[in-house]
């Protein structure tokens, strides 16, 4: 794999190298491009550079992908790790991903990712998808669980993170949060942004990036209720943010509701219960409408259970 080099047109703007490159479209998302420069890929000038350095006119770009690549087949492994597999083609892998699988690797989980079960199933992933991430077109949260789509050549993975992109994907969640919303439904409507203080949190933020979810509340077990969230961007941690803003955390969750977390022991959760129920599109190659949906898992039918018979047993009239 030789060297790639670029010089910086003589009509282009300041910009951050992040920025440059990602909008190449050459080296896939912006992730994978930070990864590329944090791994010490990417040289301005002949200098190591950062995301933040700024590229200007007549500036020389030298990317050594090789590096990543050698980085990655020493820390990631093939795992055999059984996946729950809703639907496979040629193009695609659909599967029901379990609460507490990491989905791809970074530092400190490099083992026992959905990434290392993929690279068992495929032994070799198709020419010009990621090491780090072969054909994932999208993530969950490690204790998020449900439906999640992996491309399996890079046709597939680009025309579908364009529908990604262009919001064309029905994304469905089912949450059990603290509380009975006062409404049967409704938008959550609030700008969400990186946390001032603590960084590795989101925040709802005035300056934030618009991010909008709609909510239909399915049901209501006393002290708990479950419901159906159609997230219509796409932010990070966006539903966990939009439910614990609106004073209805997930339970479960250590990092937007750690205000119930003797609540949460009292009823033995240990991950937030969030799930990816439902996920459609247009499949890439014959342009067909499909749609996939994963089941409740058990644990989270297991709280519901247990809190509908709690509530009844006060009420003596059962559950609304």
């Amino acid at each position: 794999m030789s060297p790639y080099e670029e010089v910086v047109p003589s009509e282009s703007t300041p910009l951050r190298l992040d920025r440059f490159l990602a909008a190449s479209g050459r080296w896939g998302s912006r992730a994978r491009v930070h990864r590329l420069i944090e791994a010490g890929c990417v040289f301005v000038n002949d200098k190591p550079a950062r995301p933040s350095t700024r590229v200007r006119p007549g500036d020389r770009i030298r990317v050594l992908e090789e590096r990543l690549a050698e980085e990655t087949s020493e820390k990631v492994r093939p795992s055999d790790i059984p996946l729950d597999v809703l639907f496979e083609d040629e193009d695609l892998l659909v599967v029901d991903k379990p609460p507490g699988l990491v989905v791809h690797p970074a530092p400190g989980h490099w083992q026992d990712t959905l990434v290392s079960a993929l690279l068992h199933r495929w032994k070799e992933p198709a020419p010009g998808l990621d090491a780090l991430r072969p054909g994932i077109v999208h993530r969950l949260d490690k204790d998020t669980s449900g439906v999640l789509v992996v491309c399996k050549n890079l046709r597939t993975l680009e025309a579908l993170a364009r529908q990604f992109r262009e919001r064309a994907v029905r994304k469905e969640y089912l949450a059990v949060v603290w509380g009975v919303p006062a409404r049967a439904s409704g938008t959550i409507d609030r700008p969400i942004g990186r946390h001032p203080v603590e960084r590795k949190r989101m925040a709802v933020r005035s300056e934030g990036r618009p991010a909008r979810t709609r909510f239909e509340r399915v049901a209501s077990y006393g002290k708990v209720s479950l419901l159906r969230l159609y997230p219509e961007t796409g932010r990070t941690h966006q539903i966990r943010v939009h439910l614990a803003s609106a004073g209805h955390p997930v339970v479960g969750d250590r990092v937007y509701g750690r205000s119930r977390a003797e609540a949460t022991r009292q009823l033995g959760v240990t991950r937030q219960l969030l799930h990816a129920s439902a996920l459609g599109f247009r499949h890439p190659r014959t342009g067909e409408e499909v749609f996939f949906e994963a089941p409740l898992p058990e644990d989270m039918r297991s709280v519901l259970e247990r809190c509908a018979e709690t509530a009844e047993s006060k009420s003596g009239r059962g559950v609304s």
